[in-house]
């Protein structure tokens, strides 16, 4: 096992010092879009109390240096598949934030044409895969996608890549998950198939209302686990986006080269309660102001300010953001709902039966069943061939 930060007593991880200096335009762009995931979050959760967004809800704030941090050491054809707190990855991975809330708010003009909601966040052209609800179910997705992509990238397409595997695929989920078997038999698959997925686990120490000391073996130290796959385990700091940068971008890249799984105990922390209905009466408001401190957003912010960033800097881009986000509700709410007859949609690729087809959301152009393949004409005699 091996850490990119030293952990202290209390399980906290400190930024390993020496890392090289991010240039300020994209130490900017990411605090915009910590912001940017933060205002959006906040405006998700008014409207749930306005009962505009129904369902489940997970919000992310708190934990905006993960996704950020992360996919910022990726490639755009490198897949992404995550849990059901799934907004921030969808933003921090370039959806734009109108189609994003119009799925929160059930509309047609959401990413999945409001079929999915909170926690169905999809972008195939930006490659990523969702936004599950099952927990854990996403980790064998991720796996499956890093074999795909290693048969592509090493059989079908040999000749342009010399046979050699170059994407990496980031499979996310939270530590609650850790204890499902298909997260394990997944891993197990990783290891024994030399998959090129980097597994991240946000730990962000509650397994819903239960702390993963109570719940999980070797809650201090969950990195451990990766040794039983034959896997790399390592610690990062959560809390620091240029931290996570770094560590995830070293990552990524011996990924990249070797084709081997790694497993991330990703140390974070959410402020707000597991979903919407959560009251947190498991922890204590003083430990929840304790974290709050040390709030990813107010770090970036003071490390950018020894930079050259003024306070009206700061101001400009928290206006930009909450003009974002107010437009994307405009635009949300301008969205129609599904019609009735969207029950029919949707269920199979072509028409079939009673069954209308499907189309592409419209932010991504709204083709009418575009398939590869041709589906069984149904209106054929089929009789003659069972005799």
């Amino acid at each position: 096992m091996s850490k990119s930060a030293s952990s202290n007593a209390g399980g906290q991880v400190r930024p390993k010092s020496g890392r090289p200096e991010v240039p300020m335009a994209t130490a900017k762009n990411w605090l915009r879009e910590m912001m940017l995931i933060r205002e959006f979050e906040l405006r998700c959760m008014q409207a749930y109390q306005d009962k505009k967004i129904g369902g489940f809800c997970h919000v992310y704030i708190g934990q905006e240096a993960v996704a950020v941090g992360t996919i910022a050491a990726t490639e755009a054809r490198d897949p992404i598949v995550t849990a059901y707190r799934d907004h921030g990855h969808a933003l921090a991975r370039g959806m734009s934030p109108n189609h994003c809330m119009a799925e929160m708010f059930g509309r047609v003009g959401g990413c999945a044409k409001g079929k999915g909601g909170s926690m169905h966040m999809f972008d195939r052209d930006n490659n990523l895969f969702g936004g599950h609800g099952i927990v854990g179910a996403q980790i064998p997705l991720g796996v499956g996608l890093a074999f795909a992509t290693k048969y592509e990238d090493e059989v079908i397409n040999a000749q342009k890549t010399g046979g050699k595997s170059n994407r990496v695929t980031l499979a996310f989920l939270g530590d609650g998950a850790l204890n499902q078997g298909s997260v394990h038999e997944a891993m197990n698959l990783a290891g024994l198939f030399d998959l090129p997925v980097i597994i991240i686990c946000e730990n962000n120490g509650y397994s819903m209302g239960t702390s993963i000391t109570r719940g999980t073996t070797m809650g201090h130290q969950i990195s451990a686990k990766a040794e039983a796959y034959g896997m790399e385990g390592v610690e990062i700091d959560g809390m620091d986006v240029i931290e996570t940068y770094w560590a995830m971008k070293e990552l990524v890249e011996k990924v990249r080269a070797t084709s081997r799984p790694i497993f991330v105990d990703m140390r974070c922390y959410r402020f707000k309660g597991h979903s919407m209905s959560d009251p947190r009466k498991y922890r204590t408001r003083e430990e929840e102001e304790r974290y709050e401190q040390g709030d990813p957003i107010g770090v970036l912010k003071a490390q950018l300010e020894l930079r050259g960033l003024t306070e009206d800097d700061h101001k400009e881009i928290q206006r930009e953001v909450r003009a974002t986000v107010k437009s994307a509700i405009d635009w949300a709410e301008q969205s129609p709902f599904p019609p009735t007859s969207d029950l029919y949609r949707d269920v199979y690729r072509e028409k079939w039966g009673p069954y209308t087809g499907s189309s592409d959301p419209e932010m991504l152009g709204g083709a009418e069943n575009d398939c590869k393949f041709n589906a069984i004409d149904t209106t054929i005699d089929r009789k003659a061939d069972l005799l």
